[in-house]
């Protein structure tokens, strides 16, 4: 009987969760703006169901998305018949998330100390939360633990703080995991906080950084949505707040943010994975951070880290206008990546996000720029469609390490050229 009621619950959790069985990811190549719209008319067919992991911008970049296995063959039928060459870049999703699940539910977590944290694994909330405290409890003379808010569903929004002293000294900001299903991104950030802490007294140009910096790290930016990837949907991108009048849940809170909200580069419609919200900042975990920074009024760089694409972006995303600071941003850029692939040879493009990839409304950096905040970029990690958003955990911490040797050259660089 014992066996049965087992059986039966673990059969309802089964049931309950989002599965991807016979779902592909295509990668599209529109040769021209004919092309190109025709695919934007397959986007804003919502019954497909189609989940773009890479929008349609212009003809020079291919267009990833994830189609259900009831839409594949209309799909596929409609790229024909339009002439457009098409990929199959996964096969089949659900097998990637088994293995996912498969190396997670064999390794041990045993989050006794800092040190045996296994960094090579994708961790849940309950998990990252325990090694932050972990963190503090180890090391309370460099790092402490701040809620600045909580999420829609009441889970505290925590940040990081790396501080060697001193009251508004001026700080650098790194958040991870905006978008929930991004686990490479929460994952180096787990990674990058351990950096900080194992390089500070040995490292002479992290140490003169902490010295004369605070560095805020927000490991998991949207932890309602970041657990719903565990519990229920691996593909969930969005918070997870309530959309009144709208069967759909969720903002994609990259496109929440009072830079140019509302305008072409986001989307009207709540179940969009790119849907703006009603109002910027209506989302707790967006409107937390915009408080903090306000607040704290002295942040010099602000970093927000994404994945797929191998990327380093800078302002703008929702106009054509470069940056007033465009050559140093720029330049910088160049040396950040050029650091990156010294390491394993990865390559990243960099620009500025309207240029590079498309437009983007509402998004996180250029607000910060637009407050002030000169030194803003964002990150789109590792790799550049093979796996997409489910990395294999053997590259976490190849991906972590030579994004940090990026991080510092804009570190460094923030505390040589003081504003």
């Amino acid at each position: 009987m014992r066996g049965l009621l087992v059986f039966a619950s673990l059969l309802a959790v089964a049931l309950s969760t989002e599965t991807f069985v016979g779902h592909q990811v295509l990668r599209i190549f529109a040769a021209d703006e004919f092309q190109m719209e025709k695919v934007k008319e397959l986007e804003a067919l919502e019954n497909l169901q189609l989940d773009f992991w890479r929008d349609p911008s212009h003809p020079e970049i291919p267009i990833d998305v994830r189609v259900p296995f009831s839409s594949l063959q209309g799909v596929k039928v409609f790229l024909e018949s339009n002439g457009i060459q098409y990929s199959i870049m996964i096969e089949d999703l659900q097998s990637l998330v088994d293995e996912e699940k498969l190396y997670m539910s064999r390794r041990h977590f045993m989050p006794r100390s800092v040190e045996t944290f296994n960094y090579a694994s994708y961790h849940n909330i309950d998990e990252i939360y325990d090694f932050m405290d972990l963190l503090v409890s180890e090391n309370p003379g460099v790092v402490s633990k701040i809620q600045i808010g909580k999420s829609f569903e009441g889970r505290p929004i925590n940040i990081l703080k790396f501080s060697t002293g001193g009251t508004n000294r001026p700080a650098i900001w790194i958040d991870t995991g905006i978008h929930s299903r991004e686990w490479v991104t929460q994952a180096s950030g787990v990674y990058f906080a351990k950096k900080i802490l194992d390089s500070y007294g040995k490292d002479p140009s992290l140490t003169s950084i902490l010295d004369n910096f605070d560095i805020f790290l927000e490991i998991i930016t949207n932890p309602d949505g970041f657990a719903f990837t565990h519990s229920k949907n691996r593909m969930w991108r969005k918070t997870r707040s309530i959309n009144s009048g709208s069967s759909c849940v969720g903002v994609d809170p990259n496109r929440n943010w009072d830079a140019g909200f509302g305008v072409a580069g986001s989307s009207s419609s709540p179940c969009s994975e790119t849907y703006r919200g009603p109002y910027a900042n209506s989302e707790p975990e967006v409107k937390a951070i915009v408080d903090f920074v306000k607040s704290h009024g002295n942040i010099k760089a602000f970093i927000s880290i994404h994945s797929y694409s191998q990327l380093l972006l800078y302002p703008f995303g929702y106009k054509r206008n470069a940056a007033a600071d465009q050559p140093e941003l720029d330049a910088l850029a160049k040396k950040a990546v050029d650091a990156l692939a010294s390491l394993h040879g990865t390559k990243y493009k960099y620009g500025s996000i309207i240029t590079t990839i498309y437009q983007a409304s509402g998004g996180t950096i250029d607000w910060t720029y637009e407050q002030g905040i000169k030194y803003s970029y964002t990150f789109e990690l590792r790799d550049t469609g093979r796996y997409g958003f489910l990395l294999p955990a053997s590259q976490i911490i190849p991906t972590a390490e030579e994004t940090w040797l990026a991080l510092m050259v804009i570190m460094e660089h923030t505390r040589d050229h003081p504003y």
